[in-house]
């Protein structure tokens, strides 16, 4: 797969040098951080849920599901920077791995 085709995968090339040149830290501490920002966001859905569907009486709903959308968006993006920050054959990983799950789960024989 040439993935300097693909205009997401060169988005998240882009994003990935961009963090890198922004970082002063070493870089096996950027990598570990950026694995734990995957957390971060996913925690953000969650309190995008909780505010979309009103759990929190003391605030009511603060949400919207375009918001738990959006977040969603970010554990996304946030997972593919994530994995171009462990190898620059984040497309190829990617691709390999969801057509491994898509022969697994949608090309199983009915039992």
């Amino acid at each position: 797969m040439n993935h300097t085709l693909d205009p997401i995968w060169d988005t998240v090339g882009r994003l990935h040098d961009w963090l890198d040149a922004e970082s002063d830290l070493p870089p096996q501490q950027e990598t570990l951080l950026r694995m734990l920002k995957i957390s971060e966001e996913v925690g953000e859905v969650a309190q995008a849920i909780i505010g979309a569907t009103g759990q929190n009486p003391r605030k009511g709903t603060t949400h919207s599901w375009q918001d738990v959308e959006s977040e969603l968006c970010d554990v996304i993006i946030t997972a593919m920077v994530a994995l171009r920050t462990l190898t620059p054959e984040a497309p190829e990983v990617f691709g390999a791995h969801l057509r491994g799950i898509a022969v697994r789960s949608l090309e199983r024989s009915p039992d």
